[in-house]
C-alpha cells in the first residue's frame, strides 16, 4: 500500500461505505466520481484484496472490508477532528479579553490606556484585574515585572523603566546631598529586595566612568510602590522607576540624586500570556498595543 496515498483512500472508503454510493461520496469530498473509484480500485490493488460489492442497487463490503472499515473510518474521524481545530483556530474569539497586572504598574501604566485601547477595538470587550497576576492561571494577559519561566507561556517584552535616585528636599537638608557615589553609604538608602546578600549593590555610570557602591538598605522591598512611598515621607534616597517619581520631580516634592549618574533599568516589564492563545486576534492586539504605548510611559522623567 502506498504510504503517501493509503490515509486519503482509506476515507475514500468510509465515506463510500457510509453514503452508500460512489456519487455520494464524490458529492461529499468535492472530487469527481472518477477519482472516487480510482482511490478504491488503488487501495484494494495495494492490499491484494477485493473490499467491495457492487451490486445496482447498494454496496456491501467484503470479509476483507468489514475488517479494513473501522480503520478507515478512524481515519476520516480524526481528519474532520484537525479541520475543526483549525477552524476553531482561527475563529474569531469571543466574550472579554481578562487582562491581570501587578498592582503598581497597572494603576499607573495600564489604567491611563485602558480607555485608549477599548477606543481603538470596540469589539474587544475587557475585564482587568489589578490585585495581582496569579500565574496559574484565570486571565488571558498578564502584565509582570518578574520572569515566569513556564513552557505552556508565551511572552513579549515591553521595555524597562529608567531607575533614579531621589529624596524629598526636606531629607536632603537634613542629610546632605550626595556630591559623588561614595557619599551614597552616609545615607539611608530605599532599594529594591538584594538578591541573595544583605547588602545591595548598586552599579553607577556617567559616561565611561563607572561606580559601584555597595550599601545596606534601611528599607529593601520587591514593591516599588512601598518604595516611593519610602522615599515621599522622607525616609532616604529611594532607587526608583522613573514613571513613579515623574510628578513629583516636577512639583518638587522628590529631587533627583546623583542625576548625572545613570542607574541600571528597573526590572523589565512582561506580557505574559497562554502559549494556546498565541494566535487568538484579541490576544494579539491587546500585546501589539501595550508594546507600543508602554514605552513612551517608561521613558526618561
Amino acid at each position: 500500500m502506498s504510504q503517501l496515498w493509503a490515509p486519503a483512500q482509506l476515507a475514500v472508503l468510509a465515506k463510500v461505505v457510509d453514503l452508500n454510493g460512489f456519487s455520494s461520496a464524490a458529492r461529499a469530498l468535492g472530487v469527481p466520481k472518477a477519482a472516487v473509484s480510482r482511490a478504491i480500485a488503488d487501495l484494494e490493488q495495494a492490499l491484494g484484496a477485493r473490499l467491495l460489492q457492487r451490486t445496482t442497487r447498494r454496496l456491501s463490503l467484503t470479509a476483507a472490508g468489514q475488517l479494513l472499515y473501522p480503520h478507515a473510518k478512524r481515519v476520516t474521524e480524526e481528519c474532520d477532528a484537525a479541520r475543526a481545530a483549525i477552524a476553531k483556530l482561527h475563529a474569531p474569539a469571543t466574550g472579554p479579553l481578562r487582562i491581570a497586572s501587578d498592582p503598581v504598574y497597572g494603576r499607573l501604566l495600564l489604567t491611563p490606556l485602558v480607555p485608549r485601547f477599548l477606543e481603538s477595538f470596540p469589539d474587544i470587550p475587557l475585564e482587568v484585574a489589578l490585585d495581582g497576576a496569579d500565574v496559574e492561571g484565570g486571565w488571558d494577559v498578564a502584565i509582570l515585572a518578574r520572569p515566569v519561566e513556564d513552557p505552556a507561556l508565551a511572552h513579549r517584552s515591553l521595555g524597562a523603566p529608567p531607575a533614579v535616585l531621589c529624596a524629598t528636599p526636606a531629607y536632603l537638608g537634613r542629610r546632605g546631598t550626595p556630591l559623588k557615589p561614595e557619599d551614597l553609604r552616609n545615607h539611608d538608602l530605599l532599594t529594591p529586595e538584594p538578591l541573595g546578600s544583605p547588602e545591595y549593590r548598586l552599579l553607577l555610570s556617567r559616561g565611561a566612568q563607572r561606580a559601584e557602591v555597595a550599601v545596606s538598605p534601611k528599607l529593601a522591598v520587591d514593591d516599588p510602590a512601598v518604595l516611593h512611598a519610602a522615599a515621599a515621607a522622607g525616609l532616604g534616597i529611594g532607587l526608583l522607576p522613573g514613571f513613579l517619581c515623574r510628578q513629583g520631580l516636577a512639583t518638587g516634592r522628590l529631587k533627583a540624586v546623583l542625576p548625572e549618574w545613570t542607574a541600571p533599568p528597573a526590572a523589565a516589564l512582561h506580557a505574559l500570556y497562554p502559549a494556546a492563545l498565541e494566535a487568538d486576534m484579541r490576544v494579539r492586539r491587546f500585546v501589539e498595543f501595550l508594546a507600543a504605548s508602554i514605552v513612551p510611559a517608561l521613558a526618561e522623567p
